[in-house]
């Protein structure tokens, strides 16, 4: 009997300890917005897995994107999908494919907050134009012990606004 109330804590101590190992393996922030990246990359004949892509964010997140030289848009999480599923849409990608890739980050954690720079590259498989470098700006939070993205601004480099130097 003495054997089996020795077992009873040792089976409690693995039980926290393996929970506790399993909580720590949670995505790190880094690694939400790897995801993201590696969500709006698909291969031709597919589209990204929206649901996956919407699992990244809070449900209020923020996209803020450059639409042209003068201008930015400001779009809800469902907002951004409709927009990125026009632009598929509009370009013909789901033929060709989509690839956007981190070229670089800068990485600041601060207890359960996180913001992420990215120096990005887009491209179009098969286009003639070159690869599109764009920086987002992503802010993460950390709710219920998980890393999910409130916000994303971006910004597209220019002769006169160049890559910032924190991402040379």
């Amino acid at each position: 009997m003495a054997s089996l109330s020795f077992r009873i804590p040792f089976i409690l101590m693995v039980s926290l300890a393996l929970a506790s190992t399993m909580t720590s393996q949670e995505p790190s922030a880094q690694q939400v917005v790897h995801e993201l990246y590696d969500h709006v990359t698909f291969e031709a004949g597919t589209t990204p897995d929206w649901n996956a892509v919407k699992a990244l964010f809070i449900e209020e997140a923020v996209i803020v994107l450059r639409t042209s030289k003068t201008d930015s848009t400001v779009f809800s999480l469902e907002g951004w999908v409709d927009d990125f599923v026009q632009f598929i849409e509009r370009a013909n990608v789901k033929e060709t494919g989509f690839v956007e890739k981190i070229v670089r980050k800068k990485t600041m954690v601060f207890g359960d907050i996180a913001h992420i720079l990215v120096l990005y590259e887009a491209r179009i498989p098969g286009s003639e134009r070159p690869p599109q470098q764009g920086v987002d700006s992503c802010q993460l939070i950390r709710k219920n012990n998980r890393w999910l993205i409130a916000s994303i601004v971006n910004e597209i480099p220019t002769p006169e606004r160049p890559v910032p130097e924190v991402l040379k």
